[in-house]
């Protein structure tokens, strides 16, 4: 249920096929603004995207990490809370006149009340930013980020499934051509003679990969339902409650350590260098500008324009560590490429545009035949009219003159 700020009246929180169709009608009707940010969203995702692999990489020593993992997502989401709270604060203060602060306590209770499902994502993402660690334990940057692209198919899935989201045949081809790209990409970094958990590199690596793929897909897909369909709530609002859920579980998952390992554990601070700040930093710009591709573009988009951070993150890879770049690399990034532009491009939609196109016909057509009909009948009606007068005139006597 969502409830009203003024009149606090409560309606029925839409489902999933409505906002499905919601989205389908904007997505139809762009504006050359919506554009322009799409772009600028893109291209400020690839660049940070890209940095993300290299900076936890370069975070490494000795093949490990001196810091915990959970202590570097936890700093990112109080810097992501923060960032929220100064928006906010800034909103608050450019308000117009009769509008409601954003920061009263009755904004903030029913701003959290319909926004509980963003606590799902918000542990999603938890569990997902420390397995971005752990997969660099096994790949290198590049391969991580190629991997990553799966998830592209996975989101497509659920956003099926879920949101009831329509894709053509043509786009489900495209996404097909992404899964060959990214297996031309053989995994060939895996190290020798390592173990996780007890099990061996390929089964630990193989095993992370899946959940990796996974557990950021539903994340993806239930933040964007949970924004899209409480789309009249501030994305600050939307934001400030996300990132708190996030805070709240890593710093969960740094007491439950603390308890196993002791308290010499709750040191966040413990082994970070510079890398890991700018890692922090990046991170925190990465999942804000995130909650924008979330509310007012699309999941398919952000995965998308992560492909193409590929590209960055090989050549930054080779230049910086000296990992090969192979020809399995570069025709996978080819085929990846082509698979993004088939999924965007405007051949793949053409049929829902025919279909609406027809639809639209039709309904002008049977417009125009009631506009025509009414026309008839007021022209009968008319006539009729004047025939009953004429009739009453010659039946009225005619007076002496």
């Amino acid at each position: 249920m969502i409830e009203c700020s003024v009149c606090h009246s409560k309606i029925a929180s839409p489902n999933s096929k409505a906002v499905s169709r919601a989205y389908d009608r904007h997505r139809n009707h762009v504006s050359s603004k919506t554009r322009f940010l799409n772009v600028l969203l893109v291209s400020g995702d690839c660049v940070l995207v890209g940095l993300q692999p290299i900076l936890v990489y370069m975070s490494k020593v000795d093949g490990g990490f001196n810091f915990s993992p959970i202590s570097v997502n936890f700093l990112t989401e109080v810097a992501k809370v923060i960032f929220a709270i100064v928006m906010l604060l800034f909103q608050a203060r450019h308000k117009k006149v009769g509008e409601k602060s954003l920061l009263s306590i009755s904004t903030l209770v029913q701003a959290a009340r319909n926004n509980l499902l963003l606590a799902v994502p918000a542990l999603l993402y938890a569990i997902n930013n420390y397995l971005k660690f752990i997969m660099q334990l096994y790949f290198n940057p590049a391969t991580v980020k190629m991997l990553s692209n799966l998830k592209v198919l996975v989101i497509a899935i659920l956003l099926k499934m879920i949101m009831k989201r329509r894709f053509s045949i043509i786009q489900w081809e495209a996404l097909a051509l992404l899964l060959i790209g990214i297996s031309i990409n053989q995994l060939r970094s895996l190290p020798e003679g390592t173990t996780s958990f007890g099990l061996p590199a390929a089964t630990g690596a193989y095993l992370y990969t899946i959940i990796f793929v996974t557990v950021p897909s539903l994340a993806s897909v239930f933040n964007e339902y949970a924004m899209k369909s409480q789309f009249e709530t501030s994305i600050y609002h939307q934001n400030l409650f996300l990132y708190g859920y996030g805070a709240m579980f890593n710093f969960l998952a740094i007491l439950g350590i603390a308890i196993f390992k002791g308290p010499s554990s709750l040191d966040i601070l413990q082994g970070h260098s510079k890398a890991t700040m700018l890692l922090i930093c990046n991170n925190a710009a990465q999942g804000i500008l995130s909650s924008f591709f979330f509310k007012y573009a699309d999941t398919i988009l952000k995965k998308y324009s992560s492909t193409i951070a590929t590209i960055f993150t090989g050549i930054a890879s080779a230049v910086l560590f000296g990992h090969t770049l192979t020809i399995n690399f570069v025709l996978g990034i080819s085929v990846v490429i082509i698979s993004m532009h088939q999924f965007f491009s405007a051949l793949s939609k053409v049929k829902d545009e025919q279909q609406g196109s027809s639809f639209e016909m039709v309904d002008s057509q049977d417009s125009q035949r009631s506009k025509d009909a009414s026309f008839l009948n007021m022209t009968a009606g008319a006539n009729e009219d004047a025939g009953h007068r004429v009739n009453e005139e010659e039946k009225r006597p005619l007076l002496p003159v």
